[in-house]
Order: C-alpha cells, then structure tokens, then sequence
C-alpha cells in the first residue's frame, strides 16, 4: 500500500485549522504544522496556534519546536517535518499537512534538496546597512521568482534570500526537486476577497481581545529583542512598534489589517503556481476528495 498525505491549505484567515480537525477526526489523521511563525514558543496568540481544546484529542506536530531567539529556518523544517510523517505512517494513521507557508509546504510535497548555505554575519552586517528597499532591489535583479514571492516588508527574509544566492552563486530558484516517498493530495481553501477582509479584522480584534498585546510585551522581557519581534513581520512587527511608541494604537490596527490583507494576497499568489491544488468551497467537498484520494 502506497503513503498518502493530505495538504490542507490556503491565505490566512480563511479556515484551515477548523477543516484539518474535521477531516483528521472522520479520516484517522494527525496534523503536522506548515505555518514558519507557530514553530517558536511563546508565540500563541499572534500566530493563531490551536489551542489544546481545539485539538479535540488530534496530535499536532511541529508546534513550539525552537527558540523565538534562534533562527529557524525551511532546513530546519524539513528535518523535522519529515521525522513527523514518518511517525504518523508508522502509527498507521494519515498525516495532515497544515498551514499556509508555501515553501514550507513545497519543501515536503516535492521533497526539495534545500541549499545548505550557513549564515554569513559579515555579510548579514554590510546588508543590514544598506535600505530595505534597495535590498529588495537586489534581490529582484539576482533573483526575481523568489523577490516576487517573498514579503518585501520582511528584512530578516530578503537579507536571507540575498546571502543564499550571494553565497551559492546561484538563484534559490529552481530548487532541486526529488521524488517524494508518497502520494499526495493537495487541497486548497479560498475565500471571496470580501469575506476574507471580513475575517482577517475579526481575528485581528479576537486576537487583540485576547491578550496579543500583553504576549509580545512578554516575549520581549523574556529577551526577544524589538529587532527580532519587528522581523517576525505582522502582529508582532505592528505591535512591537506600537510598544515602542512608533505607532499609536489606532495606526497599529490599521497597519496590521492592511499588512494581513496583503499577506493573504502573496500567499494566493505563491499558490496559484501549483495547478495540483483542488480548491474547495466547504467541508463536504473536501470530504469526497479524501475519500476518493484514501
């Protein structure tokens, strides 16, 4: 019998979670995280990371697996990710594959030889000096498919995407795809932009309700610099600056809302590409699709 994994994803916002614990209940499941924020303890609210009771009893994996203070990367990931599915497998169950990071994601569905480049922090240091934007400019130029995916606003991530290609000699992109060990569906959960909006502010109030505010004042005592919290790009970006004084509440909402709402328009992007991707519009469909995939 042949390994099946099901990829339940989509922007942000749009349902993933409450869909990946309804298949994995009717379908013998256990869910492996694909979201490169809700890898780092300590960070809860801001990421959306379910809850315990949320889980309804469906082991999670690759939740709070590394230090806010560390770097953390899709090497990393797939080290760790692959060592999931493979205990799933050998539990006889089926691993779900959750999130919305597209090359989190890609990097297990077509088994991807990620380019071991290790940090340079000379070279990370002459980047840092010059501006975001002239940094997006160079990488637009030595690489223009990963500058088109990438969140331009994200300085941790355009230095990093410059210092692989730097170092490398070459574009990240093409990657060096393997044959995967398994078989895989891929399902996709869409939003009319409208609604997605609408959800996108609704989470954002839940979540500022919540106590987003008091846990990245937290993490930043535990000794998560304002730097590091900034590069965390959104809540944590808009929230951080709104500590420091550089934003007034109501700047920071409104920041976070249109940074979000971008967001979730880059991840569409990223995954349109991949015509493998069944887009679905509720429950049921999604249900009929596994049942035939299984």
């Amino acid at each position: 019998m042949s390994k099946k994994i099901i990829v339940i994803l989509g922007p942000t916002a749009s349902g993933k979670t409450g869909l990946s614990i309804k298949l994995s209940k009717k379908f013998k499941g256990e869910v492996v995280s694909a979201d490169s924020r809700q890898v780092y303890k300590g960070m809860d609210i801001g990421t959306g990371k379910i809850t315990k009771k949320e889980t309804q009893g469906i082991p999670h994996y690759l939740l709070d697996v590394a230090d806010p203070k560390k770097r953390f990367d899709v090497a990393q990931y797939k080290i760790l990710a692959d060592k999931a599915i493979e205990k799933i497998f050998n539990k006889g169950k089926i691993p779900f594959l959750v999130g919305g990071t597209g090359f989190y994601i890609q990097s297990i569905v077509d088994n991807i030889q990620i380019l071991n480049v290790k940090p340079d922090w000379k070279l990370r240091e002459k980047l840092e000096k010059k501006p975001l934007p002239e940094l997006y400019r160079m990488l637009a130029k030595l690489d223009p498919a990963r500058a088109h995916n990438i969140d331009k606003n994200n300085p941790r991530r355009v230095i990093r995407a410059l210092e692989i290609v730097l170092k490398s000699k070459r574009p990240i992109m093409p990657l060096i795809k393997n044959k995967p060990a398994f078989e895989v569906l891929l399902i996709g959960v869409k939003r009319p932009k409208k609604e997605l909006k609408k959800l996108i502010e609704k989470r954002l109030l839940k979540r500022l309700d919540e106590g987003m505010i008091s846990e990245i004042k937290k993490l930043h005592k535990s000794g998560v610099s304002w730097k590091r919290l900034e590069e965390f790009g959104l809540e944590y970006r808009y929230v951080a600056q709104y500590l420091q004084n550089k934003l007034s509440y109501g700047q920071m909402v409104w920041h976070l809302q249109k940074a979000t709402e971008h967001y979730a328009k880059r991840q569409m992007t990223w995954f349109k590409r991949d015509k493998r991707i069944k887009w679905i519009k509720d429950t049921k469909q999604a249900e009929k699709l596994v049942k035939k995939f299984l």
